[in-house]
């Protein structure tokens, strides 16, 4: 799969078939994530791999999202930034979050390359999160992601928003290009 069509082709999944993915081919998703951009080679994210369906099923209370409990695996990324806040100050955390979304963005696309599935789950309650899995209270959870396989393959995209609505040149609401003028030499 080439890059252009795992972008276009990757949507998140709420509903996951029966089959069990193969936890090698996770940790192969996982494993893009290190390659993603990092503030001054500070590498904040930590991963914890959950396959115990208890502990599914906690989660997807926490989240307050029933469809978690249908993964056979999820996936919590936290950040672990104390290393950013003391080189950067206040500026760290915004480091940390930047570099998070970033490596996620690995992960999602190597998921979808991989023909696995997911969601990117941003809502749970953060202290039940730490608390089931055992996380300390300085760590952030920036995450969870239920993996599967998707239940239906697959629907056609459609993009939401009109590149033409986004776009701007040379400052905020310019929305045409101002070709310069040829110079006579």
């Amino acid at each position: 799969m080439d890059l252009d069509q795992a972008i276009q082709q990757r949507h998140s999944v709420r509903k996951f078939s029966t089959k069990k993915p193969k936890w090698d081919e996770i940790i192969e998703c996982i494993n893009s994530m290190r390659y993603a951009p990092t503030a001054g080679g500070n590498f904040t994210l930590k991963f914890i791999l959950v396959e115990d369906l208890d502990k599914i099923k906690k989660l997807a209370e926490a989240a307050e999202q029933p469809f978690i409990e249908n993964a056979k695996f999820v996936l919590v990324v936290c950040s672990k930034i104390d290393r950013l806040v003391n080189a950067y100050g206040e500026r760290g955390k915004r480091y940390a979050k930047q570099q998070a979304g970033a490596a996620i963005e690995n992960f999602l696309l190597k998921i979808e390359e991989k023909g696995l599935a997911t969601c990117w789950v941003g809502h749970f309650v953060d202290s039940i999160v730490k608390e089931i899995l055992n996380i300390p209270e300085e760590i952030e959870v920036e995450a969870l992601f239920p993996i599967g396989y998707e239940l239906k393959k697959k629907y056609t995209r459609q993009l939401k928003i009109d590149l033409d609505n986004v776009l701007y040149f040379e400052k905020y609401g310019q929305k045409q290009k101002k070709v310069p003028k040829k110079l006579n030499v």
